[in-house]
């Protein structure tokens, strides 16, 4: 077990002891030695974390002091710092600016064991980022999902014809080439994916499809199962 996860349980565990616990307790569960333990108290007590106790007697942390109430495991925080590098690789601008506030608020929650995940800069997601979207915000297409309003498309089809498209947007997929908006198409009358790259201009109806999202979600994912995919127009 590496040493900021090592820490992160010993805090876990005297924090839920009812009674004080020792060095050689913590050191069986955590499967180190008894003097790793106390190098780790010892530690964690320089970071101001207020464990008390000693040799022989056990340790517990003194009441008023608790981990915030979103906490994870290192794994988990790594899981985290991937995935929010990934979306540096999305041409949603919006999203980008939102996965650096994520990484700024979890730094700036979790305690020094487990930041030093952010602050190693250890973990990438390599590869070229997404070209930026032109025409069309993503912003207002995931909107657009979560609120069930339809969308009017000036959009060119793979041969290159223009058309005007109404949807009713229910899944934006991203690529590492483009995004495809996944939709009820209401001239085709059927699911379609759209691709962001194709489409000049995108904008809101006010024209609502309340409480029919799950269901065309469940219409895709069905056609998906029985390998008939949604049609690249």
């Amino acid at each position: 077990m590496r040493k900021a996860s090592r820490l992160f349980e010993i805090i876990q565990i005297v924090r839920l002891a009812r009674q004080p616990v020792t060095a050689a307790t913590i050191a069986e569960r955590l499967e180190v030695t008894v003097r790793s333990i106390y190098r780790d108290i010892a530690a964690l007590q320089a970071m101001r974390v207020p464990i008390d106790g000693g040799r022989g007697i056990g340790y517990i942390l003194r009441p008023g002091f608790d981990l915030p109430p979103l906490m994870f495991s290192i794994e988990e925080m790594e899981a985290i710092v991937l995935s929010l590098a990934l979306l540096e690789r999305t041409g949603d601008s919006e999203l980008k600016q939102a996965a650096k506030r994520v990484s700024a608020k979890i730094a700036g929650a979790v305690p020094p064991p487990l930041r030093q995940v952010f602050d190693a800069n250890a973990l990438h997601a390599w590869g070229f980022a997404a070209p930026s979207t032109g025409a069309i915000d993503l912003a207002l297409v995931r909107r657009a999902i979560r609120d069930e309003e339809k969308l009017d498309l000036s959009y060119r089809d793979k041969m290159g014809r223009a058309a005007e498209r109404l949807i009713r947007p229910i899944a934006l997929i991203y690529y590492a080439e483009t995004a495809n908006i996944v939709a009820w198409c209401e001239l085709r009358q059927a699911i379609r994916n759209f691709r962001s790259d194709r489409i000049a201009d995108c904008q809101a109806t006010g024209l609502r499809f309340k409480g029919e999202g799950d269901r065309l979600r469940q219409v895709w994912v069905n056609g998906w199962e029985t390998n008939v995919a949604a049609t690249v127009v």
